[in-house]
């Protein structure tokens, strides 16, 4: 039965319009987002099953148009939930800018972990800081495949200078999805740091991003 013939107050738009959006699901709010299901699936299964094919909405928010895949899904209703995950991660990268300063690495890593999480290449990410820590700009630097990205030093120090930084945390994703740092992950922390300590640049972290939480480099003493 599609949703229309549902009792009013059990429709997910007309629940979230009399009580408010907190009160809906996360399948029920990607049903409003929808706007309607496909054939065989209101609107509530499909975000579902857009739920369980993601791994949850955190997963879900870390995906690409390209990556959207459900049966049934047509071009528009994937244009219409890509448009709306791009916003959120927007308003993430909005609230950590408006900070008045990170003063530790989880303040960063829910922000970069929605940028990089699920692309299924390796990126290398810089975000840059001021001398209060307050954050002037993130920027992807340099892509590579499963295997890793190449990174390269003085492309690195080029663009703290260009944005005047004061200060770094450097972040890539493993699209294996184990967060754990390699040998080469270590050694070019070293490196970096090394050649940014020469233009007065601190490193403050390099987050690894995987599947779950990411690894913060400056607390495992790697730094």
């Amino acid at each position: 039965m599609s949703i229309r013939h549902w009792p009013e107050r059990e429709r997910p738009r007309e629940k979230l319009l009399a009580h408010g959006s907190t009160t809906l699901s996360d399948a029920e709010l990607l049903a409003v987002l929808l706007g309607s299901g496909v054939r065989g699936k209101d609107a509530i299964a499909l975000g579902r099953e857009l739920l369980l094919s993601s791994g949850g909405l955190a997963s879900l928010l870390g995906r690409t148009e390209q990556d959207i895949r459900v049966a049934g899904l047509g071009p528009a209703k994937r244009a219409r939930l890509a448009a709306a995950l791009e916003l959120a991660r927007r308003s993430l990268a909005e609230q950590l800018e408006r900070r008045p300063s990170l003063s530790s690495p989880r303040d960063s890593a829910d922000f970069l972990r929605a940028r990089l999480r699920h692309l299924p290449y390796e990126v290398f990410g810089c975000l840059y800081l001021d001398n209060r820590h307050r954050v002037l700009a993130f920027e992807e630097l340099f892509r590579g495949t499963v295997d890793g990205a190449s990174v390269h030093p003085r492309e690195v120090v080029r663009a703290c200078l260009r944005h005047n930084a004061c200060a770094v945390i450097f972040a890539h994703n493993h699209p294996s999805g184990v967060a754990e740092p390699s040998a080469a992950d270590r050694a070019i922390t070293r490196e970096l740091r090394d050649a940014l300590q020469l233009v007065g640049v601190r490193v403050l972290d390099h987050l690894v991003i995987g599947a779950g939480e990411p690894v913060s480099m400056a607390a495992r003493g790697l730094l």
